[in-house]
């Protein structure tokens, strides 16, 4: 079927009736929104995008929340702010946040030698008395190395992944694993090159683990999700019901074709499943130092450490241009240093989470398509439609 044509029908439909979409009625002082329906529209067209939602956060509130297109397309539901998909790499700062966590409770620290915490040895050869801390796999300094052919096995289509984190970690960090290999480093000191490692941030997520004696889909369950009432977030699709879950599509050859879901041993580098709708609390939650209304999930200060940029003229890795990248604890800087937040790429996906410096502007953007080439720029060009519209509505407030 030609994408072009099933996404007209289906945008129309959602905004002829934006109730089913999970529309956020705007207060009448603010800007009419109406217009970004159309751009929406275009985007999606162009891209090949299935289903989208996106929020607007401003000065710690969502502003306007909408969805567009299907969440299964076969089926004819439509895709809502409300509706559940993995999210991929932006489910490391769930990690991150887990791991703030721990280290308020005295559990762990960030600048430890990580060995303290784990049953196996992580040492990277090259550099064998050099130390590897949690900061620095927060900040993907660590020395760890994605292995390409081990990593792309941690896929498991049709469920969850039946192999546990722990046993993957010690098979490729034991100098006895079955995937142990001099190549899972690279040759620099940790901390002083940045590469960026997905099995490194499972790691980090096994460690907040060990610490804390609980698994992370039960301790931030406990300590992020119930306290925000984020009840459609989870890590397993055995947590899940079927019926809230999107169906993902690969865009190939101007055509979007479903794939099965899937789960991942590695599963603290981007296993989250959650909704727009779901994300925004959290986004909100980090945004206000730790806190969303009355409720506090993390102290100010863990806050401010985990979306303070952390490389600088005196402490810059190899491979960091300081204009144009920097990190966070778990976050990311983006349009040159300008945006800061995460996203995520994953087969049948693309999400965005980015705010301003300042933090009173915010995007959260959800397809449930993965995309490349062309599909990229529109993708990337109705992140920034969004992130206008977003700035019109902070300015028509701050007039």
């Amino acid at each position: 079927m030609h994408v072009g044509k099933w996404l007209a029908g289906a945008v129309c439909w959602v905004s002829l009736f934006p109730w089913a979409a999970g529309a956020q009625v705007l207060p009448s002082s603010l800007p009419d929104m109406s217009a970004l329906d159309a751009k929406v529209a275009k985007r999606m067209e162009d891209a090949g995008m299935v289903g989208v939602a996106a929020a607007l956060v401003v000065d710690n509130k969502v502003v306007w929340m909408k969805g567009y297109g299907y969440a299964d397309r076969e089926r004819g539901i439509p895709f809502t702010p409300k509706t559940v998909m993995n999210i991929g790499s932006i489910g490391k700062t769930v990690t991150g946040t887990a791991m703030m966590l721990a280290a308020e409770e005295g559990k762990l620290s960030l600048d430890a030698d990580i060995n303290a915490y784990l049953p196996f040895k992580v040492v990277n050869p090259y550099f064998p008395n050099v130390p590897i801390t949690l900061r620095q796999l927060a900040t993907h300094t660590s020395s760890i190395s994605d292995r390409w052919p081990v990593y792309k096995a941690t896929y498991h289509y049709g469920g969850d992944s039946p192999v546990k984190l722990g046993d993957f970690l010690k098979g490729y960090f034991d100098t006895h694993g079955k995937n142990y290999s001099e190549d899972n480093f690279v040759k620099h000191k940790p901390g002083t090159y940045r590469e960026y490692s997905n099995i490194g941030a499972g790691l980090a997520g096994y460690i907040v683990e060990r610490a804390v004696g609980e698994p992370l889909n039960v301790y931030t369950r406990r300590r992020i999700f119930a306290p925000l009432k984020m009840d459609d977030t989870a890590w397993f699709l055995s947590e899940v019901k079927p019926s809230k879950h999107a169906r993902l599509y690969v865009s190939q050859m101007d055509l979007a074709i479903p794939i099965e879901l899937y789960g991942g041993t590695t599963y603290p580098d981007g296993g989250v499943r959650t909704s727009v709708a779901d994300l925004s609390k959290f986004f909100i939650m980090i945004l206000g130092n730790g806190k969303a209304g009355d409720v506090r999930v993390l102290q100010e200060s863990s806050t401010k450490a985990m979306r303070t940029l952390q490389f600088n003229a005196t402490n810059k890795p190899e491979n960091v241009e300081l204009d144009q990248k920097n990190a966070g604890l778990f976050w990311e800087s983006k349009y040159n240093v300008t945006r800061v937040g995460h996203g995520g790429s994953d087969p049948g996906l693309k999400t965005e989470m980015l705010a301003s410096l300042s933090g009173d502007i915010g995007v959260v953007l959800f397809t449930n398509t993965s995309l490349e080439g062309e599909g990229m720029k529109s993708y990337n060009g109705l992140f920034q439609d969004l992130w206008a519209a977003a700035e019109a509505v902070k300015g028509a407030r701050d007039r």
